[in-house]
């Protein structure tokens, strides 16, 4: 038998439960199904290959970025199906739909549309406001470094 872990406001109650954990899991099914077709296309239809004959540098340049392009999503995809492992894992320690800063639920609206989220809104818009911030004077301070150099 599985102890759950307290966490604030009682525990999560058994029908939220299943309806948030398979949610997360069709969620990450659709995820490894289509980072598994993109597989299958690339082994199958690799930009270079004979069947799509010679390439010109324009030709070839633009399947580059196109591969950079999909490369790119794949990597999303991965970095997403880890915050879905880490949600059902936080799931099943009772600890999922509570907010890592502030320790209040989070709105199961917010869940629904992000089910791996691990800050409740407000505390996300502090987060994402504070990092405007930090890149902002990073910003200033290189531009100020460029202009003492340039004196």
């Amino acid at each position: 038998m599985k102890v759950s872990k307290k966490v604030p406001g009682g525990e999560m109650h058994r029908d939220r439960y299943s309806e948030l954990k398979s949610i997360l899991e069709e969620r990450r099914r659709e995820i490894v199904s289509a980072v598994q077709g993109k597989i299958r296309d690339v082994r199958s239809e690799g930009a270079n290959s004979p069947a799509h004959g010679v390439l010109d540098a324009a030709e070839s340049s633009e399947a580059d970025i196109q591969d950079d392009i999909e490369f790119a999503l794949i990597q999303m995809k991965a970095e997403t199906l880890t915050k879905i492992d880490e949600a059902l894992r936080r799931l099943d320690e009772g600890t999922f739909g509570y907010c890592f800063e502030c320790g209040e639920e989070i709105s199961e609206r917010r869940l629904r549309a992000l089910p791996f989220a691990v800050r409740c809104k407000d505390c996300e818009e502090a987060r994402e406001t504070a990092q405007q911030r930090e890149r902002l004077l990073q910003r200033r301070g290189s531009a100020s470094l460029f202009l003492d150099m340039q004196g």
